[in-house]
C-alpha cells in the first residue's frame, strides 16, 4: 500500500501541484454570491485542477521549446522555495477567506460568518481535485490507445492528431449522449408524470370564468403544479379594492400546462381560446408571459402589476418544461423560444383583429430563462406595423440576444450593469434603485425595461472572463457587488459559474431573487397605469415589501 501511494505521489507534477495550490488560494477570493464551505470546497477543487493543468502544460511547453533547465541542485532549491511560498499563500488566503466572504454578505445585508470551515473545505477540494485528475488521466490513456492503434496505419504525428480528435469526440459523446440526453430526458419525463399526479392541495375552482373551472377548455389537473399555483394564488378584486379603497376587478389569469396538449401549437391555441372565454381581451391590459424552465411564474412580478391596474388586467402563460432553467438550457434550449413564439403568435394575431380604441394594451413579461425566450417570441418585422406596447424582462440570462446587443451598444460612460441606450425612448435599465427617470428622455410608443441586479451571475456570467476582465467589474461598480472582488484569469470564470448555480440562494433583492418593490417601478414605467399616484406607489412598495419578507412567504425561486 505504501509503495502504491509512493508511486501515485510521484506521478504528479511538482510544478503542476504548485500552480494548483495558487489557483486554490485564488478561488477563495470573493465573487458575486456568498458561498458556504461546501460550495467553496467544490469550487476550490475545480480551480486547483485547472491550475494543475496549467502547470503541467507550462512544463510541457518549456521542454518542447528545448529551453535549458537549471541544474538538479538549483531545481531542488527552487522547488522548496516555491513550496514554502505557495503553502504560505494558501494559508494566508484561507485566513482571509471569511473576511472576503463577509464583504459579499455585507452588501447583501447578511450577518458575518466567523469561519469558512477550512478543514472541511480543504477535504472537499482535495476530493474534487482527485476526481478531475482521474478523468483527465482516463482521457490521456484513451488518446494514447487511439494513437497507438492508428500508428500502424498512418504516420506518428498524424495518428496523434486523429487520436486526440477521436478521444474528444468519444468523451463529448458520452457526456452529451448519456448525461444530457438520456439521463436528463428521463428526469424530464419523470417530473412530467409526477407533476400530473401530485396532489398539491389545490381545489378545482368553481368559478366558470377560471381556467380549469366549469366550462373551461382546460382540465384543472393538466395545468400541472405550477399552473394550478399560478391560477389559485393571484389577488382577488376584493383584496385589491380593499388596499386602494376603490372598486377593483378580479384579474384574469390563464395558464396551459404541458399535459394540456401534445404540441406547442396546440397548447398555444388552447391558451387563446381560454383567454377569449375568460374575457381577457376585454381588459385594459394583457400580458403574455413566458415562464421559467420549471413553468414557474414569479408571483412578485405579476401580483404587483395586477394591483397597479386595479385588477383590470389579464395574463396568459404556456408551460414548456418541468426542469430548472439551467437544465432546460442543457436538454432543449429551443423549447422555451418555440413556446413563447407560438403563444405570442396566437395572441397577437387575434389582438390585431380587434378595434384599436377598445382592445387591451399588450405587454410581454419574463424572468430569467423566460426573459430570454420572451425576447425571442416577437420578431420586429412581424409587429412593426402594429407593435405591442412594451415589455418588462427581469434577470435576463447572459445569452439573451437583445440584451447583449443593447448592453454592448450602450452610451459611453454608462456602466455595463446599468446601461443607458441611445435617447432612452425605447429601452431603459433599472435595478434596486429606480433608474428609469432619465432627465430629458421621453418614452416612445414602445417601452422596454430590463430589471437586473449587478450581483446577478445569471445575467453577468461571461465566458470571456477566462482571459479578460468583464466590463461590469470595472469602476464604478454596482452597489451590491463586493469592493474586494478582483478579476483573476481562469479563476473568475469558474467562480461566476458556481455563482450561477447558487444564484437563487441570495436574500430577496440581490442575486437572482427579484423583489416586488423593484418590479413596481418597472411596471409603472412600462404600463403607465391610470389613477396611480406617487403615494399609491410608495404604499404598494411597503405592502409588498412586508408581504415578501414575512416568515410565511419565503423568497421565491425557480
Amino acid at each position: 500500500m505504501k509503495a502504491y501511494i509512493s508511486v501515485l505521489a510521484k506521478s504528479f507534477s511538482a510544478i503542476g501541484l504548485l500552480v494548483g495550490i495558487l489557483f486554490f488560494a485564488a478561488s477563495l477570493t470573493p465573487s458575486l454570491m456568498p458561498r458556504s464551505f461546501l460550495v467553496q470546497g467544490a469550487l476550490s477543487g475545480f480551480c486547483a485542477a485547472l491550475g494543475y493543468g496549467v502547470g503541467v502544460a507550462a512544463v510541457w511547453l518549456w521542454r518542447y521549446l528545448e529551453i535549458p533547465v537549471p541544474s538538479a541542485r538549483g531545481q531542488k532549491a527552487a522547488k522548496w522555495i516555491a513550496v514554502i511560498l505557495c503553502i504560505g499563500t494558501a494559508g494566508v488566503f484561507l485566513w482571509k477567506a471569511a473576511e472576503w466572504q463577509n464583504t459579499v454578505r455585507s452588501v447583501m445585508g447578511l450577518g458575518p460568518v466567523e469561519s469558512v470551515e477550512p478543514i472541511e473545505l480543504a477535504a472537499i477540494a482535495l476530493g474534487i481535485f482527485l476526481v478531475v485528475i482521474l478523468l483527465a488521466r482516463l482521457f490521456k490513456r484513451t488518446f494514447r490507445l487511439f494513437s497507438h492503434w492508428l500508428n500502424r496505419l498512418v504516420p506518428r504525428r498524424v495518428s496523434k492528431v486523429i487520436g486526440g480528435v477521436l478521444a474528444v469526440v468519444l468523451f463529448w459523446s458520452v457526456a452529451q449522449g448519456v448525461l444530457f440526453k438520456v439521463v436528463l430526458r428521463m428526469v424530464d419525463t419523470s417530473f412530467r408524470e409526477l407533476d400530473a399526479r401530485i396532489d398539491d392541495g389545490s381545489v378545482r375552482p368553481s368559478d366558470p370564468t377560471k381556467p380549469g373551472g366549469p366550462g373551461s377548455v382546460l382540465d384543472w389537473q393538466d395545468l400541472g403544479r405550477q399552473g394550478r399555483a399560478f391560477i389559485a394564488s393571484g389577488p382577488t378584486g376584493a383584496q385589491i379594492g380593499s388596499f386602494f379603497n376603490a372598486k377593483a376587478l378580479d384579474p384574469v389569469r390563464v395558464y396551459v400546462g404541458l399535459n394540456s396538449a401534445e404540441t406547442v401549437d396546440e397548447r398555444a391555441r388552447l391558451a387563446l381560446e381560454e383567454l377569449k372565454r375568460d374575457g381577457g381581451f376585454e381588459r385594459a391590459a394583457l400580458i403574455v408571459i413566458v415562464p421559467t424552465g420549471t413553468g414557474w411564474v414569479d408571483p412578485e412580478g405579476i401580483d404587483t402589476v395586477e394591483y397597479l391596474h386595479h385588477g383590470d388586467i389579464a395574463s396568459v402563460a404556456v408551460q414548456y418544461s418541468y426542469l430548472s432553467s439551467w437544465l432546460s438550457l442543457l436538454v432543449e434550449p429551443g423549447y422555451g423560444a418555440e413556446a413563447g413564439q407560438a403563444l405570442f403568435r396566437e395572441v397577437y394575431r387575434h389582438w390585431t383583429t380587434l378595434p384599436r380604441d377598445s382592445r387591451p394594451k399588450l405587454y410581454l413579461y419574463g424572468l430569467s430563462l423566460g426573459a430570454m425566450n420572451s425576447e425571442l417570441s416577437a420578431h420586429l418585422y412581424d409587429i412593426i406595423g402594429d407593435p405591442f406596447q412594451g415589455a418588462l424582462w427581469s434577470g435576463p440570462p447572459f445569452q439573451s440576444r437583445i440584451w447583449n446587443s443593447v448592453t454592448a451598444s450602450r452610451n459611453p460612460g454608462s456602466p455595463a450593469w446599468l446601461p443607458r441606450f441611445r435617447d432612452g425612448s425605447i429601452i431603459r435599465f433599472t435595478n434596486q434603485n429606480n433608474a428609469l427617470d432619465i432627465p430629458g428622455a421621453v418614452w416612445g410608443p414602445l417601452r422596454i425595461v430590463y430589471l437586473q441586479y449587478a450581483s446577478d451571475p445569471v445575467t453577468f456570467f461571461d465566458f470571456h472572463a477566462l482571459y479578460r476582465e468583464p466590463d461590469w467589474m470595472k469602476s464604478p461598480r454596482g452597489p451590491d457587488v463586493s469592493p474586494s472582488l478582483r478579476w483573476i484569469p481562469g479563476v473568475t470564470m469558474l467562480q461566476l459559474l458556481f455563482d450561477m448555480a447558487i444564484a437563487t440562494t441570495s436574500p430577496m433583492g440581490y442575486g437572482h431573487v427579484y423583489a416586488p418593490e423593484h418590479y413596481i417601478d418597472g411596471w409603472v414605467a412600462v404600463t403607465a397605469p391610470q389613477n396611480i399616484g406617487p403615494e399609491d406607489v410608495s404604499r404598494l412598495k411597503a405592502f409588498f415589501f412586508e408581504r415578501s419578507r414575512s416568515a410565511d412567504n419565503p423568497p421565491p425561486s425557480d
